[in-house]
C-alpha cells in the first residue's frame, strides 16, 4: 500500500472528515422537515382541539358513486404472467411504502387487460393506503400520473374534496395517534398482517373544517421546494464525498 507522509495523511483525513460532516448534516434536513410537518399537524389537529368537530367514518368522505373506495383485482383477475414490459402501470406496496408516492419496480399490463380492469384506475388526488404486509403506509397520487391501476395490496380512496382534502387524510393516516392505534389494532393475520376494505371504510375520524384542512395543505405544499432542494444537495454531497475519496487514494488531494 502506498503510504503518504503523515502530514499528508492528516490533511486528507481533515478534508474527508469535513466533507463527511457536511454530508451528515445535510442528511438531517429531510428528517427535520418531516418533524416540522408533524409538529404543525399536531398543533392544528391534536385530540384536544376542535371539540365540536363531527366524528365521521372514512366511507362518508368518499366521492359520490360506486367504487370510490376500492382495492385492486383479486385472484385470477390479474396473474403475474400477465405483466408486460410496457403499457398501463400497476401500482403496489412499493409505490407507497415510503409514505409518499414513488415509482418503484415497473409492472404493466396491456391495453386489452386494462379494458377489463379499468374500474381499478387510480386518479390524481386519490389516497392510497397499504392493507397487506406493511399496513397503514399511505400516499397521495400526484398530478400528471399516467394511466394506472392498483393491486389488491392497496386500498384506493377517491375523496369528495368538498368535505375532505387528500393532504389531510394522508396526514391523518400517518400522524394522528387515534388513527395509528386503529390501524395497528385492526391489522391482523396468522402469517402476515393485513387490513380489509371494510376496516378502512369503518375507520372513525374527527373531521375538521375545510378551511383548516386547506391551511394545512398549503403548508404541506410550501415544504415541497425545500424538500426537493435538500434531496438534490444530498445527492450532490454524496457524489462529492466519493470524488474526494477517489482523489485521496490516487494522490489527487
Amino acid at each position: 500500500m502506498p503510504l503518504p507522509p503523515l502530514n499528508v495523511q492528516r490533511r486528507i483525513a481533515n478534508v474527508l472528515d469535513a466533507a463527511d460532516d457536511l454530508r451528515n448534516k445535510q442528511r438531517e434536513v429531510l428528517p427535520e422537515l418531516d418533524r416540522l410537518q408533524a409538529s404543525v399537524f399536531h398543533q392544528m389537529f391534536a385530540p384536544g382541539r376542535g371539540t365540536g368537530w363531527p366524528t365521521v367514518k372514512i366511507a362518508e368522505l368518499a366521492a359520490p358513486g360506486r367504487g370510490s373506495i376500492r382495492t385492486g383485482p383479486f385472484g385470477s383477475q390479474l396473474l403475474h404472467n400477465e405483466f408486460v414490459e410496457g403499457g398501463i402501470a400497476v401500482l403496489g406496496i412499493d409505490n407507497v411504502v415510503a409514505n409518499k408516492f414513488q415509482w418503484a419496480k415497473p409492472r404493466h399490463i396491456t391495453e386489452l387487460k386494462y379494458s377489463e380492469l379499468k374500474r381499478y384506475t387510480v386518479k390524481p388526488g386519490d389516497v392510497l393506503i397499504t392493507i397487506m404486509g406493511t399496513c397503514g403506509r399511505a400516499a397521495v397520487v400526484p398530478d400528471g400520473i399516467p394511466r394506472a391501476i392498483n393491486t389488491k395490496h392497496l386500498c384506493c380512496i377517491t375523496l369528495d374534496q368538498s368535505v375532505c382534502l387528500p393532504e389531510f387524510l394522508h396526514a391523518y393516516f400517518l400522524r394522528d395517534p387515534r388513527a395509528r392505534s386503529y390501524l395497528t389494532t385492526a391489522a391482523k393475520g396468522a402469517i402476515m398482517s393485513g387490513l380489509n376494505m371494510g376496516t378502512v371504510k369503518e375507520m372513525p375520524m374527527r373531521l375538521p373544517p375545510l378551511e383548516l384542512q386547506r391551511a394545512y395543505a398549503a403548508f404541506t405544499a410550501s415544504l415541497g421546494s425545500p424538500r426537493q432542494t435538500a434531496q438534490r444537495q444530498s445527492v450532490a454531497l454524496g457524489h462529492l464525498f466519493s470524488v474526494l475519496q477517489a482523489r485521496a487514494f490516487n494522490g489527487g488531494l
